[in-house]
This record gives structure tokens, C-alpha cells and sequence, in this order.
């Protein structure tokens, strides 16, 4: 016979469970059981049964109970246990093979340093729980002081199968427990960072901010805290879009019952770029919606994409359909690779697109996915010899000619020029390429025909769904109009977007009337946070401007002088050129990113970046005068 104790307190011989009733011999069992071969002082247990209003004979009282106890036991074959007097109390001695608890323990122990065989046992372990401890036992005392303890061992145990589960990559098969974990434990910060994690990594960003208010609101609430610092540093990892920091262990390493040690560092999906490469940009700031249900990524046997996260998407939806339908598809020959260019200017999101699309196709290429940035910092570009040096130390098996086409896919962030693309193609044998650049490439797509998609503001609605997947529907709905000025006076830029929702986001008590009003004070030079520098449009603007031919920036400048709306005559007699010369400037702006077509005959300039290039020019004394020699300075292999 096996005693139950995790769960409703219940006798099984295997086949038949018979839960006890709610009495006080129920109770006395329970004492002694939840303290195995320990000797329980009679006062613990007449506390246990009792409680504070104990009779007058209480010994006399005690030793009833036992007696009835033992009547129990015989009355179900119960011969090899017995409830043992020693001096000052009781004792019932039990192991693994009499008592659900000890088997338990016997099963987390034996996880201990098993390798692969660690989360079965602990799996198994977890599957010994039955429900709700005790809820036959009318014991207030068990309830309190025994009942919290037996739970805390099961949810580190809980916690360390989902640790192993995240590092496994198995985000999905741990969301059920983990979601029944936090509402029964509303306040356990280490089960809703994993949470936030598990649906940060299954592209359910939304959520996993959402997760972080909950625990918040809650927090502050219920004792006036805010969370800790692994909660906060995970909430800003995902408003950054970089992957989220949190402890996620070598599945080979040890549980234990005793309270976790400091948990590690997170297992690095992507090796660190060399030192002369730029760092590996955040995702900009837009929430694309997913693109049709995809196959979930490989879970083992391969190492699955290594690139970093990026927040939910909630618009984006027909160029991140195309990109993913064009990354699933046949090749049209065995060798070339999948191509495609993402274009647009600066913080539309163009590397955003290209990552999230690379995790919704990661099951096509099971070799894995790399992240490689083909400028640096300054907008110089780099070779395409060092950019296959670094792929072959990510990825080695796919990156040279003839080995395993198809099996790996690259992101070549921030392409300056056609020929970087071209060179790299042929010194690689990647299955797809996808490229981003601010120049819209035009002698890449007339040579190699790969799909092209030009990435444009986010439409009004797109910008409000932002906001609100960061900040709460709540707080947006409460000021519609102040969440309207705030989305004209970003431009509906995504990098702008995600600068003001990440300050709101800090600063729960400002409304965002007082924060459009700051805002545009000084716009744009308040769109920056002062962390990161990436997360900066003038810096972003900046150094769109520094990477053009002086006379072309310089164009650019001018131009922001008339009211938006820009025409060929418009444009020429703010150049002071000739009309033909006038398109031509408009004609490299336009692939530049830096203005955009309206309507036929007609290029708009965005408003975030008309303000950018009015307090540009201010600030430098206005432009300095353009000349007709402007299209002749513009690089002919510019493109």
C-alpha cells in the first residue's frame, strides 16, 4: 500500500484509491506524513488536529486519535507501516515504494547530473502531483506552515523543466504550465519571466508585455513594489527587440530542492560579430501581424535560426506575407539562392521584416540563419569577403560554395552598394539571401531578379495598434486624440514610434497629452533614448544624411522648405537648377528612402523627416547654396 499525500490525502494499492475522509485521524496522518520518519512532538500534532481550541484532555484526546488511526490502517491491509510512540511524539516511517512524497524527492535527486534522462525524471516527478494539496485535510495549521513548503517544491521543479524546455527551444510545450503556474502564483516573478519569455520567443510579444503589466499592477498593488531587476531588464530586452536575457541553463546541469542558486547566463544564439563590425541592430519599432500559421521551428536535431527576436507585428501584413511565401518557395534552379530586397529609409523597419520573416520560415532552412551587417557604423561598407569570413564562423556548413544549398538562410543588413550582394552570392552557397538597404538596388534587381519589397510609414492604424500592444488598450483609449498628435508627430516612423511607447511605458503616470506636448517642443531631438544610442532619430537621420554626396544631403535640406507635397518645377526652383536636373536629384532621394512617392507626378517627404532637415538646417545656418554641378557629384554606382 502507498500512502498520497500530493494531492487529496488518499490509500492506493495500485489499482484502487480510497480518499480519506475529512476527520481527524485524516488530519494526524497528514502531520506525520508531511514529515516522514521524524519524530513530531505531541504538541505539533494536537496543534495539527485541533488547532488552538484543544480539549481539556488533550493527551488522553491524542492517543484516541492514534488509536483510531491504526484501526485505519488495519481496516485496509496496512501491516507493513505503523504509527510509532517514542519519547515526546510520533513517528510514521515511510520511503520512495509507501510514500507519493519520498518518491518524489527520490526522483529529483536521481535528475540530478542525468544528462539527457533529467527532464523525463522530472517529468515524472510533476506527474506524482495530483491536484491541490490536502483539500480533505481540516487542518488550518498544515495549511499554513506544510502546504506552501510541499509547493514550493514542485514549482522549482516546474521552473527547471521549463528552463530546460526554453533552452531547448520548446517555447510552445511550455506555455499551458507555465500560464496555470503564474495565475496560481500571481507574484512569483521567476515563473512569469519565463513566461514572458516562452511567448516572446513564439512571436507572441504582445503577450509577453502584457505579462509584464499584469505582475506589475499586481505587485504594486498587493505590497507596493515594482518587480525585480531580471523582470525589468527582460521587459526593455523585448521593447528593443533584442533577445531576452534570463537563465537559461545547459540542460545537463543539476536541480535541486534546495532554493536556486543564481541562475547563469542565457545560451548565446548568435556568436558575437568581430570587432570591427557593427553591432547587430535591434529590431526597429513596428508589430507586424503573423503571416499565415507556420510551420513551428525545429526543435531538435537542429540548430534552428540564430537571430535575434523582435516585438509582435501587427501590420505589415501583405509585405510580410510576400517575403515568407517567397523564402517557402522552390528554388528555380538547384543553385542560385532564394533572393530578396528590402528597401526603404531609415527606422521603417526594414531588418525587423527581414528577422521576422527569417523565424517563420526557420523550418526550410534546418541549418540554421545569420545575421550579417554589410556597413559599418559609419556607413563604410564592407567587403564581401569579410561578410564570408564571419558567416563561415556562424554558420560553417553553409557557407561555402557547394555544400548544402538551400540549408541556411542570411540576412545581409544595410547593403550600400549592388556589388557587395553580387560578390557574396558567389563566394557562399546559402539557400536564401535576403537583403536590406536603404538605396533601393536597382542594377542588383535588374541583374539577379529577386523579390523587392520598399517599406513605407506605417498607416494610422498600424501606428495606434503599436502603441497599444505596448502601453495597453487602456491607457490609449483613455486619450484617443493625444494618441493621434503623438502618432502624426512621429510620422508614423516605427523607430519613432517605439522611442515615445518605450518612454511612456517608464513613466506609467505621464499621460500622453503631457508627453505629446513635450514632444513637440523640440521634435525631433526628443525622439531619442539616452541608453541606446541606436534608439535615436536624429541619429538615425544624421547618419542617413552623412553617408550621401554633400550636394544631395544638401538637396535634401532645401527641399524640406516647401510644404511636403514635392513636383519637378517645385523642386527646381527650390535648387536652382535646371528642371532635368531637378529630377534627377529627386530621382536619388528617392531611392535614398528619404522622400517617397505620393501620387504620379508628385514625391512627399516624410513629416518626421521634413521636421528633422528644418532643425538640420537651423542649426547649421540653412543650406548652403545648390548648384547645377549636383547630379554630376551623385556617384554613378549609387543605385
Amino acid at each position: 500500500m502507498r500512502f498520497q499525500l500530493l494531492g487529496p490525502l488518499s490509500i492506493t494499492d495500485g489499482r484502487d484509491v480510497v480518499v480519506l475522509p475529512p476527520a481527524k485521524p485524516t488530519s494526524l496522518l497528514a502531520a506525520l506524513l508531511v514529515r516522514p520518519g521524524e519524530v513530531v512532538p505531541t504538541s505539533r500534532l494536537r496543534q495539527a488536529v485541533w488547532g488552538e481550541e484543544q480539549p481539556a484532555t488533550a493527551k488522553a484526546a491524542l492517543q484516541s486519535c492514534v488509536l483510531r488511526l491504526r484501526r485505519l490502517f488495519a481496516k485496509y491491509d496496512i501491516e507493513d507501516q505503523a504509527v510509532v510512540a517514542v519519547a515526546g511524539g510520533y513517528l510514521l516511517p515511510a520511503d520512495g515504494d509507501t510514500l507519493d512524497l519520498l518518491h518524489f524527492r527520490r526522483l529529483t535527486a536521481r535528475a540530478e547530473g542525468a544528462g539527457e534522462d533529467e527532464l523525463p525524471l522530472l517529468r515524472r516527478a510533476l506527474d506524482l502531483w495530483r491536484g491541490p494539496l490536502l483539500t480533505n485535510v481540516p487542518s488550518e495549521l498544515l495549511h499554513r506552515d506544510e502546504v506552501p513548503r510541499l509547493v514550493e517544491e514542485r514549482l522549482r521543479v516546474l521552473e527547471r523543466v521549463c528552463e530546460i524546455q526554453l533552452a531547448r527551444g520548446r517555447c510552445r510545450d511550455v506555455l499551458v504550465d507555465l500560464w496555470e503556474a503564474t495565475r496560481a502564483r500571481p507574484q512569483h516573478e521567476g515563473l512569469a519571466a519565463q513566461l514572458m519569455r516562452a511567448l516572446y520567443r513564439v512571436g507572441r510579444q504582445n503577450e509577453a508585455l502584457a505579462e509584464y503589466r499584469r505582475i506589475r499592477t499586481h505587485l504594486r498593488e498587493e505590497l507596493g513594489v515594482d518587480p525585480g531587476a531580471e523582470l525589468q531588464e527582460l521587459e526593455l530586452a523585448i521593447l528593443r527587440g533584442d533577445e531576452p536575457r534570463g537563465p537559461v541553463q545547459d540542460t545537463a546541469s543539476t536541480v535541486s530542492l534546495s532554493p536556486a542558486p543564481a541562475p547563469p547566463a542565457p545560451l548565446p544564439l548568435v556568436p558575437a560579430p568581430p570587432a570591427s563590425a557593427p553591432p547587430a541592430p535591434s529590431a526597429p519599432a513596428h508589430v507586424h501581424a503573423p503571416a499565415p500559421a507556420p510551420t513551428p521551428p525545429v526543435e531538435s536535431g537542429h540548430p534552428g535560426p540564430r537571430l535575434p527576436h523582435v516585438p509582435g507585428f501587427t501590420g505589415r501584413t501583405r509585405e510580410t506575407a510576400a517575403l515568407v511565401g517567397h523564402l517557402s518557395g522552390d528554388r528555380q534552379d538547384g543553385s542560385a539562392p532564394v533572393l530578396a530586397v528590402v528597401s526603404g529609409g531609415p527606422g521603417m523597419g526594414k531588418t525587423a521584416l527581414a528577422l521576422h520573416a527569417a523565424h517563420l520560415v526557420a523550418d526550410r532552412y534546418p541549418a540554421g540563419a545569420a545575421l550579417l551587417s554589410l556597413s559599418g557604423p559609419d556607413g563604410t561598407p564592407r567587403s564581401a569577403d569579410e561578410a564570408a569570413v564571419e558567416l563561415r564562423a556562424l554558420l560553417p556548413a553553409a557557407a561555402s560554395p557547394g555544400t548544402s544549398p538551400g540549408a541556411s538562410l542570411v540576412i545581409l543588413d544595410d547593403v550600400v552598394h549592388p556589388d557587395q550582394v553580387r560578390r557574396f552570392l558567389d563566394a557562399t552557397g546559402c539557400g536564401a539571401v535576403v537583403v536590406t538597404s536603404r538605396m533601393g538596388l536597382a542594377a542588383l534587381v535588374a541583374t539577379h531578379g529577386p523579390a523587392v519589397l520598399q517599406l513605407a510609414a506605417l498607416t494610422p492604424p498600424e501606428s495606434r495598434a503599436l502603441l497599444t500592444a505596448v502601453l495597453g488598450e487602456e491607457r490609449v483609449a483613455a486619450e484617443t486624440a493625444a494618441a493621434h498628435t503623438l502618432t502624426e508627430a512621429c510620422g508614423h516612423v516605427p523607430l519613432a514610434l517605439r522611442i515615445v511607447a518605450a518612454r511612456l511605458l517608464t513613466r506609467p503616470r505621464m499621460r500622453l497629452a503631457d508627453h505629446s506636448a513635450w514632444l513637440l517642443r523640440d521634435l525631433p531631438a526628443r525622439l531619442a533614448l539616452p541608453d541606446d544610442p541606436r534608439m535615436s532619430v536624429p541619429l538615425a537621420l544624421d547618419g542617413a544624411l552623412r553617408r550621401l554626396p554633400a550636394p544631395l544631403a544638401d538637396a535634401h535640406l532645401r527641399l524640406a522648405r516647401l510644404d511636403g507635397r514635392i513636383t519637378a518645377p517645385d523642386a527646381a526652383g527650390a535648387l536652382s537648377v535646371p528642371e532635368t536636373d531637378a529630377e534627377e536629384v529627386l530621382e536619388r532621394l528617392l531611392d535614398t528612402g528619404l522622400i517617397e512617392e505620393d501620387q504620379p507626378g508628385a514625391l512627399r517627404m516624410n513629416p518626421l523627416f521634413r521636421a528633422h532637415a528644418l532643425h538640420r538646417s537651423g542649426r547649421s545656418g540653412g543650406p548652403q547654396a545648390v548648384v547645377a554641378t549636383v547630379r554630376h557629384a551623385l556617384p554613378s554606382g549609387a543605385t
